[in-house]
C-alpha cells in the first residue's frame, strides 16, 4: 500500500462501518464479539437510536461520515451499490473530506467490477494516494451475517488484502481471488448459481405439489441428494410455507445479474442461462414479487399459469 503507515496495534485499531442494513448491522456485531478482536468499531447512518445494541456493545458512533473517516483505519462500505456510496464519499460531510491518513476502503456491496475499479483511480487521486480501495462482496445472506460465516470474495493488491484480511476474517470466511474487481466478478458467478438454483427450486414446488407430492418430504429428501445446496438448505422451509417476508430481496438480482452479463458480455463468455435468468427476476419484479425474499420463485411460477380445473 502507497504512503502506507505503521498501523496501530492491540485495540488502538479502528474499523468503520456504514451502512447498517440487514446485512451490515449483523456484520458490526460479529466485528464487535470476534474473540481476536484488536480494533475499536466506529459505525456511521442515520440516527443514532436505531442501533442502540451496537453502541451498547462497545460501538462508538460517527455523527456524519466524513467523522467515520477521520476515525477510522479501515472502512467497511456495506451500502446497496456504488450510487449509494457516492452519497456518503462526496460533499464537506462525505469521507473523502475527512480522509487525512492512509485509509484502506472494503466495498463489501456487489457492485459493477468496472466502476469499482474507476472510483478507486478517482479516490485515489482526490485523496493524494491516502485512500486505498479493496473489493470484497459478502454471500450468505442474513443468515450468515448474523452467525458471522460468510464467503467473502476479495479483489485488490496484495498489500491492501493483507490489512483487510484480519478484517474480513472477523465476519467470514474471506479469499483473495485476484486484483481489484476479482471480488465482483466471483459475486457474479455467485449470483448466476444463486439465481439458477432459487428459480429450479420455485419450478420443482409447484411441478411437484400440482402432482399430488408432500413438497416438505420431497425437499427433505433433495437435500440428501445431488439437488441438495444451500440455497435449499436457507429457503426449503420458506418454499414450503410459502414464507417470503424479505431477507433476501427478490429485486436485487437485476442488478447483479445485469453486471454479470455486462462482465460476460466484455470477456466474450456465452451465457444464455444467465440471459435467461436476468429475464425472470426482471419480469418477476415487474409482476410485483420483486420486494419480497427470492424464495417467491414459487409463487411467480404459480402466477405465470393457473393450475387446471378438476372437472367434476
Amino acid at each position: 500500500m502507497s504512503n502506507q503507515r505503521s498501523f496501530p496495534v492491540a485495540n488502538s485499531l479502528t474499523v468503520g462501518v456504514i451502512g447498517l442494513g440487514v446485512m451490515g448491522r449483523p456484520m458490526a456485531a460479529s466485528l464487535l464479539r470476534s474473540p481476536a478482536a484488536s480494533w475499536n468499531v466506529v459505525i456511521s447512518d442515520r440516527g443514532r437510536e436505531r442501533y442502540s445494541e451496537l453502541l451498547d456493545s462497545g460501538a462508538s458512533w460517527a455523527e456524519s461520515p466524513r467523522r467515520l473517516a477521520e476515525q477510522a483505519d479501515i472502512i467497511v462500505d456495506m451500502l446497496p451499490d456504488l450510487p449509494q456510496l457516492e452519497q456518503v464519499l462526496n460533499g464537506p460531510d462525505g469521507i473523502v473530506s475527512g480522509i487525512t491518513t492512509p485509509t484502506l476502503l472494503v466495498i463489501s456491496s456487489t457492485s459493477s467490477a468496472s466502476g469499482i475499479r474507476e472510483l478507486a483511480d478517482r479516490l485515489a487521486t482526490e485523496t493524494n494516494g491516502l485512500l486505498h480501495v479493496v473489493d470484497a462482496p459478502v454471500s450468505g445472506g442474513e443468515d450468515g451475517a448474523v452467525a458471522g460465516t460468510l464467503s467473502i470474495m476479495v479483489g485488490g493488491s496484495a498489500d491492501d488484502v493483507d490489512l483487510a484480511l484480519p478484517v474480513l476474517r472477523a465476519i467470514g470466511t474471506p479469499a483473495h481471488l485476484g486484483p481489484l474487481g476479482a471480488g465482483a466478478i466471483a459475486k457474479f458467478c455467485n449470483q448466476l448459481i444463486v439465481a439458477a438454483n432459487i428459480l429450479a427450486l420455485g419450478e420443482a414446488a409447484v411441478l411437484a405439489e400440482r402432482s399430488g407430492l408432500d413438497l416438505g418430504a420431497l425437499f427433505d429428501l433433495l437435500e440428501n441428494g445431488y439437488a441438495g445446496s444451500r440455497v435449499l438448505d436457507s429457503r426449503k422451509r420458506r418454499i414450503v410455507d410459502a414464507d417470503y417476508r424479505p431477507s433476501g430481496v427478490a429485486r436485487y438480482m437485476i442488478k447483479d445479474l445485469r453486471y454479470a452479463l455486462e462482465e460476460a458480455d466484455r470477456t466474450g463468455t456465452d451465457a444464455a442461462q444467465l440471459r435467461l435468468l436476468l429475464d425472470t427476476f426482471t419480469d418477476l419484479t415487474a409482476h410485483g414479487f420483486g420486494d419480497q425474499d427470492i424464495a417467491v420463485t414459487r409463487a411467480y411460477v404459480e402466477s405465470k399459469n393457473p393450475p387446471p380445473v378438476a372437472v367434476a
